[in-house]
């Protein structure tokens, strides 16, 4: 074994806490939106699917985004939900065998807001919402402008569908608060024209995703973790951002944290990039550097199969992931969540623990075909 591979296996088969939570390990796994649960109740397959991959030694399960309780939440009738008796007695059964398996669960609780194409199911009669009605590069309304009844339901969902959470034996829940969805709508201006106390400046477009955060906080015990993911990068718009500056990402986050965020989950495409110029640290190292919470780093760990390298681009080199073991090292990130790897291979978190990197297989699209 290398000595990577030793250092790699040491570093991250440590324990990390969030909140009244010990995780096994180092290891996550990403959100990912599968499509396998039929009027979005999760069947046998689905627990095994998360079952597996905690047995085979990843710490903290973070499951495919899971639609709240608004009829607007939504749009395809395969994508699990979190609300109704069925569903939530399956969620209880994928929690179970998860804990079986030695590993920890949270569901990822989402609404996408104006992403949702309007006419589709599950409920063809909801228009889709978000802050100012307007889609990702959209400069006139095609959506319904959110009314404070609109907010508030939402609001109760989100703290509704944590209650549920914890009732049924999850570990804790993550608020999906990235990639151009409706949290991330009210937080970019791009997407947020309001001219009420929702928004303007930084501050205020960070209200709504203030309030879900108390509301959850407020439903749950103390100790229950309640992450927070978000990003710079939207759907189709790579290059926006939040924040140009850390004064700027500090405004954003510092609500969040006193609402009640025990670990943010800091989504970038590639974890290596720095965020702003003139250090070296990524957006997950900043989170940590302004918040002073625990956070979980992501960014194409793994993809091609070489642990010992990260894919930086077509035709670049492979960078090392000691990089990614020094950050560790420094306290700049608690966890590191994997994505489309453990797809390919259930056992990516197994191998990398116990330094058979040389075992690890490239990704291949066809692993989004299934629930291997």
């Amino acid at each position: 074994m290398s000595a990577t591979a030793t250092r790699a296996a040491e570093i991250l088969s440590r324990p990390a806490v969030i909140n009244g939570l010990t995780v096994p390990n180092r290891i996550a796994m990403a959100p990912m939106t599968r499509m396998f649960s039929p009027g979005g109740i999760p069947g046998e397959d689905v627990a095994s699917y998360y079952a597996r991959r905690a047995a085979a030694g990843v710490g903290l399960i973070v499951t495919e985004g899971t639609y709240v309780g608004h009829d607007s939440a939504g749009q395809s009738s395969r994508v699990p939900r979190f609300h109704g008796d069925e569903q939530l007695a399956a969620w209880a059964r994928v929690a179970a065998d998860v804990h079986a398996a030695g590993g920890t669960i949270f569901p990822q609780l989402w609404h996408i807001g104006m992403v949702r194409k309007e006419g589709q199911s599950p409920v063809k009669t909801a228009p889709a919402v978000g802050p100012s009605g307007l889609r990702i590069g959209e400069e006139e309304r095609t959506g319904t402008a959110m009314t404070q009844r609109d907010i508030d339901d939402v609001i109760g969902a989100f703290a509704e569908a944590a209650a549920a959470a914890e009732r049924i034996g999850m570990d804790g829940v993550e608020i999906h608060g990235a990639h151009g969805y409706l949290v991330d709508q009210f937080l970019w201006k791009g997407t947020n024209r309001r001219t009420d106390a929702y928004g303007g400046d930084p501050v205020a477009r960070t209200r709504f995703a203030a309030e879900i955060v108390a509301a959850v906080r407020e439903t749950v015990s103390p100790e229950f973790p309640v992450v927070f993911r978000y990003s710079q990068w939207k759907q189709d718009a790579y290059a926006a951002r939040l924040a140009e500056t850390p004064q700027e990402l500090e405004a954003v986050l510092a609500p969040l944290a006193a609402a009640g965020v025990d670990a943010f989950h800091a989504s970038t495409r590639r974890y290596w990039i720095p965020e702003f110029e003139g250090a070296d640290l990524n957006l997950a190292g900043w989170t940590k550097k302004l918040t002073g919470k625990p956070t979980i780093t992501v960014g194409s760990v793994g993809l091609d199969g070489d642990f010992m390298g990260a894919f930086v681009g077509e035709g670049s080199p492979l960078k090392s992931i000691d990089d990614l073991l020094d950050g560790f090292e420094r306290d700049e990130y608690d966890m590191v969540a994997v994505g489309r790897a453990l797809l390919q291979d259930p056992q990516w978190a197994r191998k990398v623990l116990t330094g058979r990197h040389d075992e690890l297989k490239p990704y291949d699209a066809k692993a989004l075909q299934s629930l291997s």
